[in-house]
């Protein structure tokens, strides 16, 4: 199958992402860095990650102060995706302070398909922080790893989460009722995606 360019003329799909696979970090927004974890985060992580109402919908339990040395030793390395399953994984700075982390996870690396998620301290919800880092992940995915779809799984109780989703443009392309049992009941999970070219038509580069 053949993409078409913006100057009309066809090119083909390549089979695999771009050798440019570990992207140059950190990345900058207007307010934000986007860097790899490091060993002076703990105190930060600690303040969102250990919440109980930031990790209700995610697969894992408060964060315990003892455990977060060996949480950022097993960040640290995840700066890149040259193999099936790699992952990047980014924290969110603010103001010299670490408010979040993103994540992107590559399946079959010939699909150029990727699982975005991200986790934030309730702290700084309402300055569209999460909106401004989540979108330069895509940038990341679409732009820098040439990735043709990239999605995320939710909780559809996670209204925060699905509010981003859509405001990045996601659509919601999967409702399944009951799907998982987590942690102590069933539950439902909603899958959002975006396409590369959907993406490109809504921020045209230049």
């Amino acid at each position: 199958m053949a993409e078409v360019t913006s100057s009309g003329t066809a090119r083909a799909e390549p089979a695999g992402l771009r050798p440019a696979a570990a992207p140059v970090l950190p990345r900058r927004t207007a307010r934000l860095v986007l860097r790899p974890f490091r060993h002076d985060d703990e105190s930060d992580v600690l303040a969102y990650r250990g919440r109980e109402d930031v990790v209700r919908y995610m697969p894992a339990d408060p964060l315990q102060p003892a455990g977060a040395h060996a949480f950022i030793a097993e960040r640290l390395p995840a700066t890149q995706i040259t193999a099936d399953e790699d992952g990047i994984i980014l924290a969110v700075e603010y103001e010299g302070r670490m408010i979040g982390d993103l994540l992107i996870k590559a399946g079959r690396l010939a699909d150029r398909q990727a699982e975005i998620g991200w986790a934030f301290n309730p702290e700084f919800h309402g300055r569209g922080l999460a909106t401004e880092a989540a979108r330069e992940l895509l940038m990341m995915a679409f732009d820098d790893l040439d990735m043709h779809r990239v999605w995320a799984q939710l909780d559809p109780r996670n209204v925060p989460s699905a509010r981003l989703c859509e405001r990045l443009g996601m659509r919601r392309e999967a409702y399944f009722r009951q799907d998982i049992w987590f942690k102590g009941e069933w539950g439902d999970t909603a899958v959002y995606a975006l396409l590369a070219a959907e993406w490109r038509a809504a921020y045209p580069a230049g």
